[in-house]
């Protein structure tokens, strides 16, 4: 949106100069901003690294945050989505008895079309089908965002009594920002980062320096939001 506003900015006014200098401008941000290797650098930067659980290491309870599944409104059917590892990670952890309880921190973020859906419900079945008793799974199916998600998170682990620290679940890059969160709402956890969107270089190709990508300008809206989003914390 920005490049488009100066594009248009340019092609709209009257001034010679300026004209020039939005279209140079709009130009510049374009290339910045489509080029990969700038975007996928700053990402593992801000990325944390993967934590490896040792052997006999035990959680009493691993939160899941939400976000890695929803409904299709054409066929009302849910399907996961690409951080459907967050999903995959939280049930590993359970069946290896690094976590005994698993809580799931996922309501309905949507605006529009409210209470059409509730990812947590989904998710409880799928951790139930492959397995896992219904007993050690507790559910947050009213929270609309990461601040939200800790909140009730802490009042399920308030009432039971529990004693952290809890394993965080999530995706590398929303960790740094959910960590915080977490940790300001009172509650001991420990990050376990997964999904991650970008994942350390094994060899540096052409199109990485030079090719622009539509992903890149995908990409830099992620980052931007989780950026500002702990920085406002």
């Amino acid at each position: 949106m920005w490049i488009i506003i100066i594009f248009l900015w340019g092609l709209f006014t009257k001034a010679e100069t300026r004209k020039k200098k939005c279209f140079a401008t709009a130009l510049i941000m374009l290339f910045f901003f489509s080029n990969p290797y700038i975007i996928k650098k700053l990402i593992l930067a801000y990325q944390p690294e993967k934590y490896n659980m040792q052997k006999g290491e035990v959680y009493n309870a691993g939160i899941v945050l939400g976000g890695f599944a929803g409904m299709n409104k054409s066929d009302h059917k849910t399907y996961f989505n690409n951080s459907a590892d967050r999903f995959l990670q939280t049930a590993l952890l359970y069946k290896q008895g690094h976590i005994k309880k698993i809580i799931i921190a996922a309501g309905d973020a949507s605006i529009i079309n409210k209470n059409d859906f509730r990812e947590a419900d989904f998710a409880q079945n799928q951790f139930i089908q492959i397995g896992i008793p219904a007993t050690d799974i507790f559910v947050d199916r009213n929270s609309r965002n990461t601040v939200e998600n800790a909140v009730n998170a802490k009042k399920i682990i308030d009432s039971l009594g529990w004693v952290g620290p809890y394993l965080l679940i999530t995706s590398a890059l929303h960790m740094p920002r959910s960590e915080k969160t977490f940790s300001k709402a009172g509650l001991n956890i420990k990050p376990y980062p997964c999904a991650y969107s970008v994942t350390p270089f094994e060899k540096y190709a052409i199109d990485d320096y030079l090719i622009p990508s539509a992903g890149a300008l995908r990409d830099w809206n992620f980052y931007l939001k989780e950026v500002v989003g702990l920085l406002r914390l």
